[in-house]
């Protein structure tokens, strides 16, 4: 994709390594909630599932309008190539299947900062943790989607639909870890009864 080496090693990367890079941050996150600012169990529960259904209108809007977004400009459609466009091209290369640090951090901080201003004081640890875990399902899902046989019939169906996505029709399920906002908002596909599509 780049003719540097380096910025080529930066847009590849092992399906493991947000694993790596957020879980210390899940923790670190965990331990400010309840050590720093003392969140109670209960304020902590409710703060994380908000963070977790917030991701999950995040994770819709992030595929459908940032990385289904095609600019018009040369320069515009290189960085849409970068961020989204190749993995439609080659949908099964390993490497390219989750996001690469060297985009996930940037757009993580900016995240955290703008959730720190917009949430009550103290609240974005627990917050920012189910969020982050969010992310983290969210990345591991897309992996398996592409590399995984699944036996369970909401694997199946999961998988199938972002098949749909790839093979079928790419202005459509822009859900990955869950269709239910492409359900909401009438991007699901319409399912023929009898082919079962």
């Amino acid at each position: 994709m780049f003719k540097n080496g380096f910025l080529e090693s930066l847009s590849k990367v092992h399906f493991y390594v947000p694993l790596i890079v957020y879980i210390p941050v899940i923790g670190f996150l965990i331990w400010k909630a309840f050590f720093d600012v003392q969140m109670t169990i209960l304020g902590f529960i409710g703060w994380m599932a908000l963070g977790l259904f917030i991701w999950t209108i995040a994770e819709y809007l992030l595929h459908r309008f940032v990385f289904h977004f095609y600019p018009k400009s040369e320069i515009g459609k290189k960085i849409h190539f970068i961020f989204h466009g190749v993995h439609h091209d080659y949908p099964n290369d390993a490497k390219r299947l989750v996001m690469p640090p060297s985009a996930s951090i940037p757009m993580a901080l900016a995240l955290y900062y703008l959730f720190l201003f917009l949430l009550p004081e103290g609240t974005v640890y627990a917050f920012f943790t189910g969020f982050l875990i969010g992310y983290l399902v969210y990345d591991m899902t897309h992996y398996a989607l592409h590399h995984a046989n699944f036996k369970s019939g909401f694997w199946k169906n999961l998988k199938k639909h972002h098949m749909l996505h790839h093979y079928s029709d790419s202005t459509k399920g822009y859900g990955v870890s869950s269709a239910l906002w492409d359900k909401l908002l009438g991007s699901d596909f319409i399912k023929d009864k009898r082919s079962g599509v």
